[in-house]
Formats: structure tokens, sequence, C-alpha cells
């Protein structure tokens, strides 16, 4: 078995149709291209299904080959999920590196961690995929251990490296547990705050951190290509005459997101599955709009989210001439998508609009009268309500009018106020 390199950039990407549960040639490139490749070459082809042995079939293997020696490629991307035996079989004939589609994911998210939680959390993924792979790639793990003070009950390389990756993995999901626990703290002080989520959802590279930044002023992450930002970011965000949310960025999803994924960022997903309304940012340029929307919910009954209210957000209508910035309603006047454009921020006020009539719903108008010296009082008033308006008579008194949860008007008892139509 040859010697894999420590690195390698020169990539040969590989992409067969075969006619069902396709994936996209251009969005592996746009991978490759994220996880820090140079593509040299593309070999394509057609099967009616995959070869067991090398997934390609034994004459593109001829071609791949003749490819790697023309180019001086040092890496094979496959854009499909390959068997380990599929991949040892590959490396062997072609003495190269080769990674899959899953493989590729999964390195652009440890490049793109950046807290504690989400280096976990990709490491454990990392070791969920290499766990059934460890006999694949290298022929020394199954050497009998040897030598004085070494000989044991007879353990191989391989069994023992199994072992320890056992135990890595228990470690990590202990820690992993630990954290979702403070995430649901977390949560809960929010409920009991009754302050509501909104989770960004939606296909990667779709906006989501664009528009992230465009609402709160945040600084986070954004750029041109697929999975930016991993991490959650979470923002308080002032609706107009609808007091606070907050605004959760969540990881992007793409199609066919592997299965190590899904289970190791459980609980940053479990964000868009207690959220309270989901944004799910669209590109409206995208020529597989429909097929990415679809992905997307696809991901989102996998963790169990597809019940959380969506309000669509048709984003980067810049790219559409023609096209301006509008809020699409249900029969029933609530709002159901907003077109805007997070880049040049046309449409940012249509979307606080929309966010304020799903969250005001059932509240009612106060007129208060807060004494001077009770600045206690007023911010404990606007935790829980909306400021319409703020003044202040002669006697320095504070006149408010709010709009608040009829749950709440109890509190109100304390102060002066009346009603307001």
């Amino acid at each position: 078995m040859f010697d894999r390199p420590d690195a390698g950039e020169r990539a040969i990407l590989v992409h067969l149709n075969l006619h069902s549960d396709q994936e996209d040639l251009g969005e592996l490139a746009e991978l490759a291209k994220s996880a820090g490749a140079t593509t040299v070459y593309i070999v394509t082809g057609s099967r009616q299904r995959p070869d067991p042995k090398f997934f390609v079939g034994s004459g593109k293997v001829q071609e791949i080959k003749a490819a790697v020696e023309l180019h001086q490629a040092d890496l094979i991307i496959v854009n499909h999920a390959l068997t380990p035996s599929q991949q040892r079989n590959l490396e062997h004939a072609l003495q190269v590196r080769v990674v899959d589609r899953n493989g590729l994911i999964l390195d652009i998210f440890a490049q793109r961690a950046q807290t504690f939680e989400g280096k976990l959390q990709v490491e454990l993924a990392q070791l969920k995929h290499l766990s059934t792979r460890l006999i694949r790639g290298w022929t020394h793990l199954e050497r009998q251990k040897g030598g004085i003070g070494l000989r044991g009950p007879g353990e191989t390389q391989l069994e023992t490296d199994r072992r320890l990756l056992a135990v890595r993995i228990k470690q990590i999901q202990q820690r992993l547990d630990k954290v979702d626990k403070q995430r649901g703290q977390n949560r809960s002080k929010r409920q009991k705050a009754e302050i509501p989520t909104v989770s960004l959802v939606g296909y990667t590279n779709a906006g989501k951190s664009t528009l992230f930044n465009l609402l709160t002023g945040s600084g986070v992450y954004a750029a041109d290509q697929l999975f930016a930002t991993l991490d959650p970011t979470f923002r308080q965000l002032a609706l107009p005459q609808s007091g606070e949310i907050v605004l959760a960025d969540t990881v992007g999803f793409i199609r066919h997101l592997p299965h190590e994924l899904v289970a190791a960022f459980r609980s940053t997903l479990q964000e868009a599955n207690q959220a309270d309304l989901l944004l799910h940012v669209i590109d409206a340029a995208a020529a597989d709009r429909d097929d990415t929307i679809d992905q997307v919910n696809h991901v989102l009954r996998e963790i169990n989210a597809d019940g959380v209210p969506q309000l669509k957000i048709f984003n980067k209508i810049d790219l559409l001439p023609g096209l301006t910035s509008r809020i699409d309603c249900h029969p029933d006047g609530k709002p159901a998508a907003v077109w805007m454009s997070a880049r040049d921020g046309a449409g940012r006020d249509l979307l606080l609009q929309a966010l304020a009539a799903l969250f005001a719903r059932g509240k009612v108008r106060r007129k208060c009268l807060l004494p001077a010296g009770q600045a206690g009082f007023k911010a404990k008033l606007i935790g829980i309500a909306a400021i319409l308006s703020e003044s202040s008579n002669e006697q320095g008194d504070c006149e408010l009018i709010i709009e608040i949860d009829p749950k709440h008007l109890g509190l109100l008892k304390q102060i002066q106020c009346e009603e307001l139509a």
C-alpha cells in the first residue's frame, strides 16, 4: 500500500451520472474549492449502477490513472459516497489519495470549526467516519504487536486502534452531552423570559450569515463559499412595535448531508428544532432553487424540525433583473415569504415588518405612567413588551405607550395604565 502524503491539493474530480439520486458536478467543484483544492481535471461518465469493486468501473479507472500521470495530481475527489472497500481499491489502483463526497465535506467542516464545541462535533463525525475505514487504508495496522515488553494477549494493532477510537468517541460524546445540557439551560432561560427564538436555516451559501449581519449589525464571517460558517451565533433583535427576539445563525444544509454530521451536530441543529420560527433562506437566483428547498426540508425532517413554522426568505434578488422586494402572504394575511437582497439591504424593513406581524398577534396596547425613579421596573417592562413611544411630563414621570402580551397584564397593576384601541 502506498504512503499517504500529508498534503496534496491538485485534484481530479470524478463524477458519474447514475440516473438516480444524482449529485451535482458544479456543487462538487465548489466543495473542492472550499476545501482548498485546485481542480486540474474532471472525469465524467455514466452507469446504470455503481461498480461494486471500483464504483467507476475498470475502464474508467485506467482513464483516471492516465489523467493522474498527465496532470501530476495527488488527490482524487469522487462526487459520491464510497464504501471502504471501493476507496481502498481505487487508492491501490491509482496510488494517490481518494476522498469521497462525505470525506470532503468532513474536511471542510474541520477547517471551518472555530469554537470548542464545533471542533468536538467535527472530530466526532470524523472518527465515526474513520472507524469503518481503519483496515482499508493502513496495512501496518494488521501487524501483531511484538518485541520485548510489548508481547501481550495477541491483540493486533488494528484491534488496539479500534479500541482507542471507541474510547475517544465516548469521551467526545460525553463532553458534547455537557454542552447540550448547557444549551438546554440557555433555551430554558429564554423561554422563561418569553423571548421568541428565530433560527436561520437554508442551503449552504444561500446568504444566511449575510442576512444575519444585516439584521443584527454583527460581524459574523460571510463569504461566497460553501459552509463559510459552522458555529451557531445568537443575537437579540428588536422588532418594530413587537418587542425583541433572539436570532440564531446555524450551519448550512446540503444534499445528502453525511449522517455522521447530522448526528454530531445534533445540539447545534436542535436550535432549529426548538425555535419558534424558522427563516428559510433561499437563493432566489439559483437554477436548482426548488431542489435546494426540498433538500433543506428533508434535513429538517431528519432533525424533527419540520413542524416548526417557516417564513421563506427569497434572497439575492439583486441577481434577478427587474425583481423588487416584496412580502407574499397566506390567504389569512399572515406573511409567507419575503423577497429581498441581504447584500445590498433591499427588503430589510419588509422582513422586520413581517417578523413583527408574526410575533405581534394577540398583543394589546396600553398607555402607562411610570413615576420617576422606576428605572428597574422600566427595564423589566422592556424585557416583556414593545415600547412604541416614550416621553416625559413636567413632573419627570415617564409616559410610555407599549404593546404587551395579555398574559403579562398583571405586572401593569403596579403602575397607572389605560387601555388603548
